[in-house]
């Protein structure tokens, strides 16, 4: 069973708004790194294993940096998480650059970097020789097709946007090859949120499967496997945290029986994780502000869908607790909502809860990845800090809120007069 439990008290809470005003993020530094460190250690069994931090779960600067002192990489997808990780001292090889429909000027920045590009389709190969130049070492994403597993978040792999076909991918490596590339490797990304174990090993024995292959067919040596991420995270109380210790020594089973056995060794294995790493230990921390009884009881928020998008997006779960009323009985059903011009701005519907009050405080669980990141500014709703809980119990704002000024900064009111 899922820990739904929180490291703070209302106490505290109380005490940080006095400074940082709700909604506001707040991310348990002690736990991310334990957590970092637990991952790692299981992963550890995979020769020169390398995780890349999925940067768009949380794209802050502080975690960035907190994870690479963990050694982990940084897995971009735009200039500005390129520049993002660079600012935060991942540079080089740490960098995975997995984009799609991909500007030149991205491929530019991500070969000043040195970053390792990893090719979304074969027409990015003119493209990026056009543009930045095929570099030494690259990868290539792999599209399965038809596979015999997906989920709404990722959908079915034959109908997604990204990567290569199988026999694109086979062309892809010759070609490179006559262009001189010295050192490849292969990704995959085919899973979401995924909390059945063996779906990963099964992805894992595809991917060794299809370096044998592709060694067989085009004599390239294949350097690293990049397994994607999608690693997920129980969202809810009576869902189980998968095992990494189980996912990495399936993966390594079906390592040796297939890149062993074929005398293909060293193939390092990366993965892309973002939510599993920093997902439970985030919180959007909002305060009641209205309380509405009609044909329905609404518990109305100080935070919208604009802090996190996920429940409105996916029908997603995500957990509740009134602080100081953990121990209450659930008593009342609410829709807990914000107030947003939308109908769907709900982050909870028909949820059993102790009875609420204005003025208390709800910390709305799992936010530590795909939350603030995904906020956006309809109805002219202002981005929340994002706050950093040290492990000494103090609280660092690592992101400030948006304002009104900000907001507006894009405008130009100038010409309004003559308009």
């Amino acid at each position: 069973m899922a820990d739904k439990t929180v490291q703070f008290t209302r106490t505290q809470i109380e005490e940080i708004a006095k400074k940082h005003p709700t909604p506001f993020h707040l991310y348990d530094e002690k736990r991310i790194k334990l957590n970092a460190r637990k991952f790692t250690e299981a992963f550890g069994v995979l020769d020169s294993f390398k995780e890349y931090f999925a940067v768009k779960a949380l794209p802050n600067p502080y975690i960035l940096k907190l994870l690479a002192k963990e050694g982990f990489g940084g897995d971009c997808s735009s200039m500005p998480e390129l520049i993002l990780s660079e600012r935060s001292g991942i540079r080089g090889e740490d960098i995975m650059f997995t984009s799609n429909d991909t500007p030149a000027k991205e491929f530019v920045k991500a070969r000043e970097l040195g970053a390792i590009i990893n090719l979304d389709d074969i027409t990015h190969i003119p493209y990026l020789e056009q543009h930045a130049g095929i570099p030494e070492v690259i990868c290539m994403r792999f599209n399965p097709g038809s596979w015999q597993f997906s989920n709404v978040i990722i959908g079915k792999p034959e109908e997604a946007k990204y990567g290569f076909t199988r026999q694109q991918l086979f062309e892809g490596y010759r070609v490179l090859s006559q262009k001189g590339v010295k050192r490849f490797g292969l990704h995959t990304m085919v899973l979401s949120n995924e909390l059945d174990e063996s779906h990963f090993i099964k992805t894992a024995r595809m991917m060794f499967e299809l370096v044998v292959e592709i060694h067989k067919e085009t004599g390239v040596r294949i350097e690293f496997v990049n397994l994607g991420g999608g690693i997920g995270i129980p969202y809810r109380p009576d869902q189980n945290a998968v095992s990494y210790a189980s996912i990495a020594n399936g993966v390594r089973r079906e390592y040796d029986e297939t890149i062993g056995k074929a005398g293909l060794a060293p193939v390092r294995v990366c993965l892309e994780c973002g939510r599993v790493i920093t997902g439970p230990y985030g919180y959007l921390i909002t305060e009641v502000v209205h309380i509405k009884d009609t044909y329905k009881k609404f518990v109305g928020l100080d935070a919208t869908m604009a802090n996190l998008m996920r429940p409105a997006m996916y029908g997603a779960y995500h957990h509740i607790t009134v602080l100081g009323k953990d121990d209450k009985p659930r008593t009342e059903t609410y829709d807990v909502t914000g107030s947003l011009c939308e109908n769907n701005d709900k982050f909870a519907i028909d949820r059993e809860l102790p009875k609420i009050e204005v003025g208390d405080y709800l910390a709305i669980h799992d936010t530590g990845a795909h939350g603030h990141a995904m906020g956006f500014n309809y109805n002219g709703k202002l981005r929340s800090a994002e706050l950093l809980l040290r492990e000494d119990g103090s609280a660092a704002l690592i992101r400030r809120a948006e304002t009104v000024e900000d907001y507006f900064a894009t405008l130009d009111f100038s010409g309004l007069a003559r308009f």
